[in-house]
C-alpha cells in the first residue's frame, strides 16, 4: 500500500480528498452529481478477487459510507437523492475503483448510466469545497 498511487486518468476529471482505511477518496468535479470514487490502495488491484476477504468487506463498509457521504452532500445542496448508483466498471480504467453516485428522478440524465456520459459541469470553487469538507467530516 505504501507505493499506492491512483491512474492518471482520475486526474482530468475528479480530486482527492481523503484516505479512508482502505480507500483514496476522490470526487468527481461535476456539478450536476455528487459523486465519489473509492480506490483501495491495494497494488495492482483491478478486480474485486484481487482484494483479500477483510480488504473486500472494508470496501464494502467504506462503499455504504460513501453512499451516507453523497446523501449528505446531496441534501445540504437541496437537491436529496432518490438513489445511490454504485459501481466497478474499470472499462476504461483498469485500477480497482468503485464509483458511488447520487441520482435524482429530475437529473439530466434519468434513468440512463452516468458513466462515459459528456456534458459534465465543473464545480464552483465554493462547491467544490463545501462538498470536500463534508466528505471530510465524515
Amino acid at each position: 500500500m505504501k507505493d499506492f498511487a491512483a491512474d492518471p486518468a482520475f486526474e482530468a476529471a475528479s480530486v482527492p480528498v481523503v484516505e479512508w482505511p482502505l480507500c483514496h477518496v476522490r470526487l468527481q468535479n461535476d456539478a450536476r452529481y455528487c459523486w465519489l470514487i473509492l480506490l483501495p490502495r491495494v497494488d495492482a488491484a483491478v478486480e474485486l478477487s484481487d482484494l483479500d476477504p477483510a480488504q473486500r468487506a472494508g470496501l464494502m463498509e467504506e462503499i455504504v459510507r460513501a453512499g451516507e457521504v453523497v446523501t449528505t452532500m446531496a441534501a445540504a445542496e437541496g437537491c436529496p437523492v432518490d438513489k445511490i448508483n454504485t459501481a466497478a466498471l474499470g472499462n476504461v480504467t483498469s485500477q480497482l475503483h468503485v464509483h458511488v453516485v447520487g441520482r435524482r428522478r429530475d437529473d439530466p440524465l434519468w434513468p440512463d448510466p452516468v458513466w462515459g456520459r459528456p456534458g459534465a459541469i465543473s464545480c464552483a470553487p465554493d462547491q467544490l469545497q463545501a462538498r470536500k469538507e463534508i466528505i471530510v467530516r465524515r
